[in-house]
């Protein structure tokens, strides 16, 4: 019996031993698995490039800014790789054919804006503008149509094509904005009536869009609310509003709209 005590602690440090080593082994394997790297690419249209977030832009008739929700969610997070191939312009084939071809499969976060151009909103908002509130809203429900027959099968093909060049990454869909603060006595230009069919039709645009990405089991990221108070017609808007000087910025996000609002809705969806 008294060989028995120095045998059995002999075996219980053996087991304690054993123990803390296998506990050791996997805090340090826990510890030491790090996230994957980020690879990230912006896909879109001039909501997504930047377009009138600032005065120098690259990428040619692109217009990409600096300012741009990407360039800036990417300047405070360092992923391993950034790539803005959004483009001003750029509709649902247009993001197919000449930007996904530059999506690598390893890509694992994208961010894009795309309907707007596919149902025309820049023709849209030059009738409203240089015509009476009857063509404006004629042109509209022309719109209004279109996106109901066929956005939902161009968002569609064009999802499908972006879980086929990147199928693991994270897919974040923005919506547009509302152009218009409505209900104000002190806005000029637009009639009352003009203002309000734009915001439904950016609101049928984006309802659709939300839809899409739900097929795809993307995430839609809401920039409506961000903006709610800060649109044409409020104290303190974010969007440029009609300016012949710089026809091509009207209608788009501020830098103070890019940073405060695209900005902060896009990084809550990445999370």
């Amino acid at each position: 019996m008294r060989g028995f005590r120095p045998l059995a602690l002999a075996l219980l440090t053996v087991l304690l031993t054993a123990v803390l080593t296998a506990v050791t082994a996997l805090t340090a394997g826990a510890a030491g698995a790090a996230p994957p790297p980020v690879r990230y690419v912006a896909l879109g249209d001039s909501y997504s490039s930047g377009l009138g977030a600032g005065s120098s832009y690259t990428g040619g008739s692109c217009d990409r800014s600096g300012g741009a929700f990407s360039a800036l969610w990417s300047a405070s997070h360092a992923p391993a790789s950034y790539t803005s191939l959004a483009c001003a312009g750029a509709t649902t084939a247009t993001v197919m054919s000449s930007q996904l071809p530059s999506v690598a499969s390893t890509t694992t976060l994208i961010s894009i804006t795309a309907g707007g151009n596919d149902v025309g909103f820049a023709n849209i908002m030059t009738t409203c503008a240089l015509h009476g509130t009857s063509d404006c809203v004629a042109a509209v429900n022309d719109a209004e149509n279109a996106a109901n027959m066929s956005l939902p099968a161009q968002l569609d093909r064009t999802y499908s094509a972006i879980s086929s060049a990147a199928p693991a990454a994270k897919v974040v869909v923005l919506s547009y904005p509302l152009f218009y603060q409505l209900h104000v006595w002190y806005c000029v230009g637009l009639s009352e009536t003009s203002r309000t069919k734009i915001d439904e039709g950016i609101n049928l645009v984006d309802d659709l869009t939300a839809a899409a990405a739900g097929r795809h089991g993307f995430t839609f990221a809401d920039v409506r609310s961000a903006f709610a108070g800060h649109q044409l017609c409020s104290g303190s808007k974010w969007l440029h509003a009609v300016d012949l000087a710089h026809i091509q910025e009207s209608y788009h996000p501020t830098a103070s709209g890019q940073q405060n609002a695209y900005l902060p809705v896009f990084s809550a969806a990445v999370g």
